[in-house]
């Protein structure tokens, strides 16, 4: 597989959002990935979580990266998380 790139926008909500750079690059290796239009892709990956998050307790997160794929590369554009 190509290598995994964090847009420096991508990169600097890492801490906000929760997410591990990691993370982002398990989503992209291991889920289906959906087309939002030419080479523009998101995948959706969800982990056990069990921990606090912004003071309440959540079993999961998920993990949903939007990229773009390149030919000598995947660039990640954004990443979202979502607590459950």
């Amino acid at each position: 597989m190509k290598p995994i790139r964090l847009s420096k926008h991508a990169y600097g909500y890492t801490l906000r959002r929760g997410f591990s750079i990691d993370e982002v690059q398990e989503a992209i290796r291991n889920s289906a990935w959906k087309s939002l239009g030419v080479n523009q892709f998101q995948c959706q990956y969800s982990v056990p979580f069990q921990q606090e998050w912004n003071g309440k307790l959540y079993s999961t997160k998920q993990i949903k990266p939007i990229f773009v794929e390149r030919s000598a590369e995947i660039v990640v554009i954004t990443v979202y998380t979502q607590y459950l």
